[in-house]
């Protein structure tokens, strides 16, 4: 994204990175209402509708906590519009649903989109990802995990009780191969990057 000012609703992102109960509560009562109200809309009903905020805060949640999400447009439209994808999504899987298409008065403008859309595809990418580190063996899942959230390889070495030579050249193969796996899927191409 091109250099943008940031949005005053900023706050509804930080207050998901903190965990901070009042703005989440918040995000709940004033956004979470347009969003059941048009589920119901389309052949959802409001436990589908809480599953979807749900799943929508997460990614928001992790593409902040990775990317430093900036927001740069209202956090109701942005937040909107990507709930308003996912159940289309969930309603294109199920198929045979009718679907209404309304944007409900929220103002979508080309930044609300892009947002969304860089939004949509860290979740695509972040799904590969998840998908194809299942697949590595329990070792190499061991070694990458240990390498995620300690802050030295000497530290990963003593935790498994291996050398340091042993962790270093165990995490380049298993980078190389979850790299490999991760670029051979069909999905892959898919992803816009």
């Amino acid at each position: 994204m091109n250099e943008k000012h940031t949005h005053p609703d900023q706050f509804y992102i930080d207050g998901l990175l903190q965990n901070n109960s009042s703005v989440i509560a918040l995000i709940y009562k004033k956004f979470a209402p347009k969003v059941k109200n048009y589920i119901r809309t389309n052949s959802g009903d409001d436990d589908q509708a809480q599953d979807v905020i749900q799943e929508v805060l997460i990614t928001i949640y992790n593409q902040a906590k990775t990317k430093g999400l900036q927001l740069s447009c209202p956090f109701d439209a942005y937040f909107f519009l990507l709930c308003k994808r996912r159940w289309l999504n969930e309603l294109k899987k199920g198929s045979n649903k009718e679907v209404t298409l309304s944007d409900e008065n929220v103002s979508i403008d080309e930044s609300v989109h892009e947002m969304a859309h860089q939004t949509e595809i860290f979740d695509d990418k972040q799904l590969l990802f998840d998908e194809m580190f299942r697949k590595l063996g329990e070792k190499c899942q061991e070694v990458l995990k240990l390498s995620f959230v300690t802050k030295t390889m000497e530290e990963v070495a003593e935790k498994l009780n291996v050398t340091y030579g042993y962790v270093r050249k165990k995490k380049s193969l298993c980078t190389g191969q979850l790299t490999e796996m991760i670029q051979q899927s069909p999905r892959f191409r898919s992803i816009n990057y």
